[in-house]
């Protein structure tokens, strides 16, 4: 098997939003498939979530597809760089592009990148002698990458236009048969990346952290049914006549999908979800936004996303915020202070209007928050409940706003300079940061392991961190 490209790209990124990653690795091969027809459907990419299997030796798997794989598609992001083995694949199929173009004096671009979201400020030189967008990509992904596209127009020209230059690029690129490797041993390879701890990207004011807590078309929370909209028809179908529901998952009465941040509150929905209306509010306010669901361990990642200079807001369905997955993580932000957090929870249609219902629905809302409920009308903004479709866009505006001048001013902390003048920075200055994270595997049986170039290289105890 000679596979036109190998998808290299960071488990983190994948276990955030599977969903997107998933969508741009399907429609590569489904168009890489198109413009070459002649082509099996096995030999057009090689992933390796599609390929291991039980028992399989997966660091030997990997190695002998990046010595195979015609072109090696890696989905540049934060987390890539901070991927040990990411780096390993990265570099080894860097050696084998250099390697070709000294046995054979061609010089393949084999290697593809794709500019997933926006980068670290410092990359290895090796990494920036790659060119990594080029003319007629447009202007978002440009910008700020393909993940953006995805959430704001998964179907759209711009992000169809990037599939098609990527492929045709592996398709040109696949043509010049790019010399194979001898068989290597991948945990031997020594990384360009990750970056090392001590660089740490700027901090940016214009991150918002989206955490979502939501129910799933797959668990409804009881007393969500299939309630018909004030039209009488039922939410999330289409009526006679109507144009065709945009693609995407199977939803529960038009309320869930598979993932919490399909939650679609709001009928008729004007936006795919109400994550996805969220993030157009907040890009087109002149942000940036990541998104999360809310687990246990939330109020640590908020503490982390202020030291880092961004504001985060929680997006709850009032129907699950008591339940067994979000009631700890949720009282535990509720019991602490996160000054530049914000907290939504809208009142969806179909959602009762008066009576016991009603009552009973927000009382395990306020049961939750018992400390925030009594901020609920503060003028500041920060903690808002029964937020009507009407008003979403405007009051998660000003909280969004709100809390970057909490951060703001959190940041000017006040200290003096000898010469009456005061000045300074707040948590979180320029020094600080954490380590890249990484994962940790038993070590492998010791002995000698063998890079691309055939040389016996020791043992190293990072050599056992996966991606």
């Amino acid at each position: 098997m000679r596979p036109y490209f190998f998808f290299s790209y960071a488990r983190r990124d994948y276990e955030a939003e599977d969903a997107f990653v998933d969508q741009f690795f399907n429609d590569l091969r489904d168009e890489l498939g198109l413009i070459e027809p002649a082509a099996g459907a096995d030999e057009i990419a090689y992933r390796d979530t599609e390929r291991l299997r039980l028992g399989d030796n997966w660091e030997q798997q990997l190695a002998r597809m990046l010595a195979r794989c015609r072109t090696m598609v890696a989905l540049y992001s934060p987390a890539y760089f901070a991927s040990l083995y990411c780096g390993k694949e990265w570099t080894a199929f860097r050696g084998r592009v250099r390697r070709h173009e000294e046995l054979a004096g061609d010089v393949v671009p084999a290697l593809v990148p794709v500019l997933w979201e926006s980068l670290p400020d410092a990359l290895p030189d090796e990494v920036l002698k790659i060119q990594y967008v080029q003319q007629g990509m447009g202007e978002t992904y440009v910008r700020s990458g393909l993940r953006d596209l995805l959430r704001t127009d998964p179907l759209g020209a711009e992000y169809r236009q990037v599939v098609r230059v990527v492929a045709e690029r592996i398709r040109d690129a696949a043509a010049r048969r790019l010399t194979e490797l001898p068989d290597f041993d991948l945990g031997a390879v020594r990384g360009y990346f990750p970056v090392a701890p001590a660089v740490r990207p700027a901090p940016t004011a214009g991150m918002v952290r989206l955490f979502v807590a939501a129910g799933r078309a797959s668990d409804p929370p009881p007393g969500r049914g299939a309630e018909r909209a004030p039209d009488g028809a039922v939410p999330g179908q289409a009526g006679p006549g109507a144009a065709p529901a945009q693609p995407g998952p199977a939803r529960r009465g038009g309320w869930y999908g598979a993932k919490p941040w399909h939650w679609a509150p709001y009928h008729p929905p004007t936006h795919p979800s109400l994550v996805v209306r969220a993030q157009q509010v907040i890009t087109a306010a002149g942000h940036t936004t990541t998104l999360e669901e809310v687990a246990p361990g939330l109020g640590e990642w908020l503490d982390r996303a202020r030291e880092d200079n961004q504001v985060s807001v929680l997006l709850v369905d009032p129907w699950v915020a008591g339940s067994d997955a979000y009631r700890t993580a949720l009282r535990e932000y509720d019991e602490q202070n996160h000054p530049v957090t914000g907290v939504m929870v809208p009142v969806g249609s179909g959602d009762p209007a008066a009576g016991p219902e009603r009552d009973a629905l927000w009382a395990g809302v306020r049961g939750v928050f018992r400390r925030s409920w009594l901020r609920r009308s503060d003028p500041e903004q920060l903690f808002r409940v029964a937020v009507p479709r009407e008003s979403f866009d405007n009051q998660l505006t000003i909280m969004v706003t709100v809390a970057q001048n909490k951060l703001m001013d959190d940041n000017f902390d006040w200290g003096d300079d000898g010469d009456g003048a005061v000045f300074g920075l707040g948590p979180g200055g320029a020094e600080a940061g954490p380590a890249m994270p990484g994962l940790a595997v038993p070590a492998w049986p010791p002995g000698p392991r063998r890079s691309p170039d055939g040389a016996a290289v020791p043992l190293k105890g990072d050599q056992d961190d996966v991606r």
